[in-house]
């Protein structure tokens, strides 16, 4: 990795913390407080940090950003996806790369990568003669698709896609916001894809969720399909399921002149109803700055394009959660990690 320069501020971890191997960032650390309330962007949801650790880095000739999807992976590190077909295994603590896997598709093209699923094998599936090793799922916006990945990034096959969500002309998808997130609810049975944007025909607020239900044999079928209301004008940028199967939803905008709307909700745990109830979390743009910069105007300093959601521990009651943006390789904007508390 190139020489960086560090930007990063973080509160004060417990020792019970890190004992629980929940994500913390390198860097300074500015003494904020230790009670989760100290830093809070609501009354659910506190900041502890932030690090631009990888901002502007590369790693063994890759370049660490356009980070779109996170994913905790296995001991000790996290999945972190590019939208350059690059997915990089990051050190659980300290955000430094451990390894990088270059992805395609059947054909060796390049994919537009957005959503990231690390599925670790269950017991039914050894016993079936699933991957010992696990596999990587992950959804890509050009058709759009879901393909299985090896732990080492060979194509291992695609999940079935239902015609109407396929990219125009094909389908009734917005071409670059169809599949934006992917998560795999507790249990490992039933797979989720958010659609980042409306079909053609639906209203403004209303996008898709697709779920898929795991075989006996370790593969996917189509399964049902939801409906949730996002806020006005934005879309849905990354979804992940919590413990008990509820679903944290990152909706994102942006405005020319001003900036990203970022705000996270809460949303039903999927099988009560088809039409998803949501109540909101926070909006970042409150949280507190902890000394951050941007390089483009924003709401809060702290704002940027923040794509991808990992819940990585739990902590005093409250969720770990992490979240990072896509810099988009643009020199205006940065690769910034979040890490949240949230109470669901």
């Amino acid at each position: 990795m190139r020489p960086r320069t560090f930007r990063t501020a973080l509160a004060t971890l417990t020792a019970s913390v890190a004992a629980a191997g929940c994500l913390t960032a390198a860097g300074p650390v500015a003494a904020q407080g230790r009670h989760p309330a100290a830093n809070a962007c609501s009354p659910s949801v506190s900041l502890a940090g932030f690090s631009d650790v990888l901002d502007k880095t590369t790693y063994d000739g890759t370049y660490v950003g356009n980070l779109s999807a996170l994913a905790r992976d296995r001991r000790g590190t996290v999945a972190a996806l590019s939208d350059r077909s690059s997915l990089f295994r990051l050190d659980a603590r300290t955000l430094e790369p451990r390894g990088v896997i270059p992805l395609a598709d059947e054909n060796g093209a390049a994919l537009d990568s957005e959503g990231l699923v690390v599925d670790l094998p269950h017991a039914r599936l050894r016993s079936s003669g699933g991957n010992p090793t696990g596999t990587y799922l992950v959804s890509s916006e050009d058709e759009p698709s879901i393909r299985r990945y090896s732990h080492t990034g060979e194509p291992l096959g695609r999940l079935p896609v239902p015609d109407d969500l396929r990219t125009a002309p094909e389908g009734r998808a917005r071409a670059n916001g169809s599949f934006e997130g992917l998560t795999l609810l507790p249990g490992g049975r039933t797979l989720l894809a958010s659609l980042e944007y409306p079909l053609d025909g639906d209203p403004a607020d209303l996008v898709r969720f697709q779920t898929w239900q795991r075989t006996r044999q370790g593969d996917f079928r189509l399964g049902v399909r939801y409906t949730y209301r996002t806020d006005t004008g934005l879309g849905v940028s990354e979804v992940t399921a919590i413990p008990d199967g509820r679903l944290l939803v990152l909706e994102r905008g942006f405005t020319a002149g001003v900036g990203n709307t970022i705000r996270l909700h809460l949303a039903d745990r999927p099988g009560h109803g088809t039409a998803l109830r949501k109540r909101l979390l926070a909006d970042l743009a409150d949280c507190p700055t902890l000394g951050a910069t941007a390089g483009q105007p924003q709401p809060n300093p702290l704002l940027d394009n923040f794509e991808g959601m990992a819940v990585t521990g739990r902590s005093g009651g409250r969720l770990e959660v992490l979240v990072v943006s896509d810099d988009n390789q643009n020199d205006v904007q940065t690769t910034r990690f979040l890490r949240l508390r949230v109470r669901a």
